[in-house]
């Protein structure tokens, strides 16, 4: 019997490292409905589930730094490139570098392998045509447009301490105005009072938008085609200014317990045409050479984009000076 309780236990304990060499735990800024088919079908090919976690860009990188000394995941996948580029910055990622990351052209991704870009989708404006009608509204096509004040309490966008994608927009707002922050600030401010309220995620508003709650949202593209696909009554607009886009990316988290199969995980999202095609569904613009691209998609090459300093942008001084001067000049004062 004592033989047979031994034997027992250490079939448990081969059980249960066999067991933990098959999973992966994960931060993602992926919609959830799009990783969870992309992690599903990662183990129905190779047999490792994923264990993911759902967070915003910001919130991944607050994430990673209060774990710093025990991290609970081992990849990131999706998330402004920004926020990546903060998250090397702070020590939070570590370098991989695959052997399909030739596939991906050297401005889309990390020259010291910390991340590598998936890819691409510009900041645009989407207009529910119903509600904007009743409220006799036309829909924005400019950055200056969204300051005037028929717009006031009918614009929604995320919060920039949470998401990427509103850092993005302090972002582009700094560079149209030629990095003059005390020009960008006013812009914001003057923005502030004619936004209702800031979501928690950069896909947030846009979905509003669809239901009518709100009229007006800035988000990136490919999220608001999605709507329109569905069946919103929406229309999309790129600021004739010239707008500034992101770069979703993928890093390796430093310290992190499952790096064997994270680098699997990196490895086939940058080269299997499942992964591929579950992005395009999305209307997401891929950036490795020879993806395909959903028609409905709306790439870089149709819009006029501004030259992003996404080096300075991502930067985590540089960002946490911005973010502090938002949440004292705009955020507490509404």
């Amino acid at each position: 019997m004592k033989r047979f309780a031994i034997l027992f236990f250490s079939f448990l304990i081969l059980a249960s490292g066999l067991w933990a060499q098959n999973t992966l735990s994960a931060y993602t800024t992926l919609e959830e409905p799009l990783a969870k088919a992309l992690f599903e079908q990662f183990e129905k090919e190779t047999g490792i589930k994923v264990s993911f976690v759902r967070l915003s860009g910001g919130e991944a990188v607050a994430r990673m730094e209060a774990e710093k000394a025990n991290p609970q995941a081992s990849i990131w996948v999706g998330g402004v490139g920004l926020d990546h580029i903060t998250a090397k910055s702070k020590d939070l990622t570590t370098p991989y570098q695959s052997r399909f990351a030739s596939n991906t052209r050297a401005e889309f991704k990390d020259p010291q392998n910390y991340w590598i870009g998936l890819y691409v989708g510009p900041l645009t404006f989407v207009t529910n045509i119903d509600r904007a009608k009743a409220l006799g509204l036309t829909p924005p096509k400019s950055w200056a447009d969204l300051l005037k004040p028929e717009y006031k309490g009918y614009i929604r966008m995320a919060n920039p301490n949470i998401s990427g994608t509103a850092y993005n927009v302090i972002t582009t707002v700094r560079t149209l105005n030629n990095a003059n922050e005390t020009a960008a600030f006013d812009y914001l401010k003057k923005l502030d009072a004619n936004v209702d309220q800031y979501a928690r995620s950069g896909s947030a508003p846009g979905k509003s938008v669809a239901t009518g709650e709100i009229p007006v949202a800035i988000g990136y593209a490919h999220d608001q085609v999605k709507l329109k696909a569905e069946g919103a009554n929406v229309e999309i607009h790129a600021p004739a200014e010239g707008t500034g886009y992101e770069l979703a990316s993928m890093s390796l988290i430093k310290g992190g317990k499952d790096q064997v199969n994270a680098r699997r995980l990196y490895d086939w999202i940058l080269s299997s045409k499942n992964a591929q095609k579950l992005f395009t569904e999305w209307y997401l613009v891929l950036v490795a050479n020879g993806a395909e691209k959903h028609p409905l998609a709306l790439s870089l090459d149709q819009i006029k984009t501004i030259n992003q300093n996404m080096q300075w942008d991502g930067d985590a001084a540089n960002k946490k000076r911005l973010l502090d001067r938002w949440t004292s000049e705009i955020e507490s004062k509404r």
